[in-house]
């Protein structure tokens, strides 16, 4: 299994460390327990390697990859290159285009919105609820005139929300944490519920 924690390498250790970090499963205490593959994260510029620490739930006894939140399940690419492509699709922007902007194949921008496409519906009903909680007294999402656009703008709202409610983070690392596992990746939608306000 794996969560999405801080990008924040040394912050994560401390936290494991000292047993701040909660189990997806079972919400007990997760511990150290070694590290995951190394394996190089493709960012809009250049290389970043990467090689997740793993932890062990003290309670259940599941290991999960605390994967950072610049980075995606099963995805080569930093949540910001793919989250890139998505708002440069709902501006109308040719697949072909965004893959040669970004420096990608077309087999996989197209596999990304793919993947994207496939969950639109619920991906804007998820960051609508974000948007509510984050900031009960925004404006309402106005529709943009197809699923795709709609969760892109949904995502928008709730990125504005989350930047009154803590101030500036980067947007994408925000919104790969709050969707847990599932915002852009090809595994099923698991996301972070949205806290009843």
């Amino acid at each position: 299994m794996v969560a999405i924690v801080d990008s924040d390498e040394e912050k994560v250790e401390a936290d494991l460390v000292a047993g701040l970090l909660t189990c997806p499963d079972c919400k007990g205490e997760l511990g150290p327990w070694g590290h995951s593959v190394r394996r190089e994260l493709r960012r809009l510029v250049g290389e970043e390697s990467l090689r997740p620490r793993r932890s062990m739930c003290r309670t259940c006894r599941k290991s999960h990859v605390l994967l950072p939140d610049s980075a995606l399940v099963r995805r080569r690419d930093a949540v910001e290159v793919i989250g890139t492509a998505l708002l440069m699709r709902a501006e109308g922007v040719s697949i072909a285009r965004i893959a040669a902007q970004l420096g990608r194949l077309v087999e996989t921008v197209r596999g990304w919105l793919r993947a994207f496409t496939g969950k639109a519906e619920a991906v804007r009903s998820h960051f609508t609820r974000w948007a509510r909680v984050l900031d009960p007294l925004g404006e309402p999402i106005e529709p943009a005139g197809n699923a795709f656009s709609d969760a892109v703008s949904a995502i928008g709202a709730a990125s504005r929300a989350a930047v009154l409610r803590f101030g500036p983070r980067p947007q994408w690392s925000f919104l790969s944490f709050l969707s847990g596992r599932g915002l852009l990746s090809n595994t099923s939608l698991l996301y972070r519920a949205a806290p009843i306000a």
